[in-house]
């Protein structure tokens, strides 16, 4: 009997989830299940499951820092998101399976098939390894395409200071002090930007964190190599400085 988790934080998302996986249910026991990726972090490491179900886009916390943060990693991780754009291919040659959702009952029954292949500790292991290594791949292209104006700019990732929204379009400042007009809202752009260097501090701004160079504690801002002040909300804050701590 393989023990799983399934970590969501949309209730109905999980419960679907739930009636899927009932069908195994002499394969598989949902030993837990998690809305919060904090609570989620201290479960998986006290529960030790033999699979994690996991969603990507979380408030709290993506799915991609709370594996990195994780002190238990003996087991298969299958990515569950409704987004595509998560380097689809790259995922699923390491992760043991991405399901897109609304996730379908036949690639439920494939995840199966594939957890009782992969039933053993060290290919959990070797898996959840291999599975760190393509996100990280995954989530840090060398350029993004932003449409402005009827036409598609490259940008370098490296070049990008901090992102900020204006309504139904995005502002990106570059090192180089120019500025790009986005036709796109900051949380579409958040979506294209690599989760392993930018992090949306605030509703109204995203930023490298590469570029960070100071967090003024007392007056909630952090500075950037540019010296620009972007302020960060309240319940971003722990986040973000555990984010700033790998």
């Amino acid at each position: 009997m393989m023990r799983a988790i399934i970590v969501d934080d949309e209730p109905a998302a999980i419960k679907s989830l739930i009636w899927e996986l009932d069908k195994f249910s002499d394969y598989i026991k949902i030993v837990d299940t998690f809305t919060s990726a904090n609570e989620a972090l201290s479960g998986i490491n006290y529960l030790k499951p033999d699979c994690v179900f996991l969603d990507i886009e979380m408030p709290e916390m993506n799915g991609f820092s709370l594996l990195q943060r994780l002190q238990f990693r003996n087991f298969a991780v299958i990515i569950t998101t409704a987004y595509s754009q998560y380097a689809l291919r790259a995922i699923k040659e390491s992760a043991l399976d991405y399901l897109l959702k609304p996730i379908d009952s036949d690639e439920i029954k494939k995840v199966v098939e594939k957890l009782e292949k992969y039933h053993s500790s060290e290919n959990f292991q070797n898996q959840f390894v291999e599975t760190l290594g393509a996100l990280s791949k995954a989530s840090t292209p060398k350029m993004i395409q932003i449409p402005v104006n009827g036409k598609i700019l490259f940008a370098r990732i490296d070049d990008i200071l901090y992102c900020e929204s204006d309504g139904n379009y995005s502002k990106i400042f570059l090192e180089s002090s120019k500025e790009l007009y986005a036709a796109k809202k900051l949380k579409e752009l958040e979506q294209l930007l690599p989760v392993a260097h930018f992090f949306r501090i605030h509703n109204s701004y995203i930023v490298h964190t590469l570029k960070v160079t100071e967090f003024l504690r007392a007056e909630g801002y952090v500075v950037l190599t540019n010296n620009k002040k972007i302020p960060v909300s309240r319940n971003k804050k722990v986040e973000f400085l555990n984010k700033m701590s790998y």
